[in-house]
């Protein structure tokens, strides 16, 4: 008596699992000091500081690897954002975007093994698990209880660079679970996804229906309830989720599930075009259950970008508020509320305001994969260029930062690692020096932007496999990059430099 009866249905992928019987690695963590000099190396002449936090970076990372005990369950070494020895859907998804290019001195990619072998059989997984006992913080239907769903898009990410199918067919499974649990339960009955401030990541956005909820001025609704809308990043991420699931199981010639994802992305693409868009200002928005949009422009709806989910022409229009300054284009750039807001916080107020790397790189990723590179390096400069700014002025990295000064943002925590090592690791080789890693194809992009001698050493490119890219001194943007490029397999690196580009075959 006083337990609850396990009434859940058992979802019939959930066997497939293989993360749930998986046997504890319980091996002795990496210490920095021992591993620097394996990690890939910066060559950037004339950026010593840039240099310094790209190490600061790994040098807290390394700091916050925990592993398996007893007593919580997990399965593989993991990296905490060092909150409250929890670790976070998330965080940990952001985490791993950096994390993945030191996967072949440690495998940053397992964090995601204890969220998979935690799994509940009907699918769902709690999106903060304690370290302590392993046990999930929440109840499955507290509206914070998970989300968001990223972590296949993380997974998708990692499969880029790496091209590892063995671990592609393990995340399978139990990623198709949980879609099928947030499916389940995560979605009103017109199709559309709702979560709630935490469930989205974005604590306190004022996005919240005050008007849905009694008495909603008395808590805090944007935080912890989903106020009966459908959510933007929410829908969003749900047709990602659906497509990334779809490459994975082409990858993999899987066929189970696929016929519902491709069904369901469908609807959600139409979904989100007819109702959650509004004509006149050009951009996406919450949906109130009466089928008012919820006028509050955020970030969420940039999401629209990476999911692929905008046609054509409102890829357009959701880019142009991305150069208002008005609006996200401020001294730091991307803001996670519109600075036109009546919340709007000059020196963040977390959320309100507040620009945040994981949120940053999910809008360049989305630019990217819509063919919008100039746009994208803009902003990864502007965001870049104000970190290293508050990196000479404090020794080291934040959770969040000012959109309007060159500070971190009120509040943030300090020495970060957490997703901030996305800012002096993965922006500054994907966007800054612009190399873009298709291990799966054996292809290396690289859109040669700097003009000062640049690139890296050891740069991972699959499975025990690494290129070397340097580019000499240029005097002008029009001139041709002269480029070193070494590595240990063959490779097709495409060189692009003002619409104009040349390949390499290693």
């Amino acid at each position: 008596m006083g337990e609850y009866a396990d009434i859940y249905v058992d979802d019939k992928f959930y066997s497939k699992n293989e993360f749930i019987n998986m046997k504890a690695d319980f091996s002795a963590l990496p210490k920095y000091e021992d591993i620097k000099n394996l990690l890939p190396e910066p060559v950037w002449d004339g950026h010593s500081d840039e240099i310094k936090a790209y190490y600061k970076a790994w040098e807290i990372a390394f700091s916050n690897l925990g592993k398996p005990t007893k007593e919580n369950g997990f399965v593989s070494p993991y990296i905490d954002a060092a909150f409250n020895n929890c670790i976070f859907m998330w965080d940990s998804c952001f985490m791993l975007m950096f994390g993945r290019y030191a996967d072949n001195v440690h495998s940053f990619q397992k964090t995601l093994d204890n969220f998979y072998c935690k799994q509940e059989k009907d699918g769902y997984i709690s999106r903060e698990i304690s370290e302590e006992n392993g046990r999930g913080k929440f109840f499955r239907h507290d509206p914070v209880s998970t989300g968001p769903e990223i972590m296949t898009w993380c997974e998708w990410q990692y499969y880029k660079n790496y091209g590892d199918k063995d671990r592609l067919k393990k995340v399978y499974y139990p990623l198709l679970s949980y879609h099928r649990w947030l499916k389940a339960y995560h979605r009103w009955q017109d199709g559309s996804y709702w979560s709630s401030g935490w469930g989205c990541g974005m604590d306190n956005l004022p996005r919240a229906d005050m008007e849905a909820v009694p008495g909603a001025e008395d808590w805090h609704l944007e935080t912890f309830h989903h106020s009966f809308m459908s959510w933007i990043d929410a829908t969003m991420q749900a047709a990602m989720a659906c497509e990334h699931l779809i490459l994975m199981s082409d990858e993999l010639g899987i066929t189970d599930g696929v016929e519902e994802l491709e069904d369901e992305r469908e609807k959600l693409i139409s979904y989100i075009n007819d109702k959650m868009w509004d004509e006149k200002d050009g951009f996406y928005y919450d949906r109130r259950s009466n089928g008012e949009l919820l006028k509050v422009k955020s970030a969420a709806a940039f999401w629209s970008l990476i999911s692929r989910t905008a046609p054509e022409d409102r890829v357009e229009r959701i880019c142009s508020h991305l150069e208002n300054k008005d609006e996200f284009n401020r001294k730091n750039r991307v803001p996670a509320l519109s600075a036109d807001h009546p919340d709007f916080s000059p020196d963040g107020h977390y959320w309100n305001g507040g620009v945040w790397p994981p949120v940053v790189y999910m809008v360049l990723t989305g630019l990217t994969a819509n063919s919008k590179h100039e746009l994208a390096h803009d902003i990864a400069v502007c965001n870049y260029e104000n970190m290293i700014d508050v990196f000479r002025s404090t020794g080291t990295l934040w959770e969040n930062y000012a959109p309007d000064k060159t500070a971190p943002g009120n509040p943030a925590k300090g020495d970060f690692v957490g997703w901030t090592g996305i800012l002096p690791i993965t922006m500054l080789i994907e966007y800054i020096f612009g190399i873009q890693i298709s291990a799966d194809k054996n292809e290396v992009e690289w859109r040669v932007n700097e003009l000062d001698r640049h690139g890296f050493n050891n740069l991972p490119v699959g499975r025990d496999s690494y290129v070397s890219l340097v580019c000499e001194k240029r005097n002008s943007q029009n001139e041709k990059p002269v480029v070193n490029i070494k590595s240990n397999k063959k490779l097709s690196v495409k060189i692009i430099w003002n619409d104009e580009s040349f390949i390499v075959n290693t």
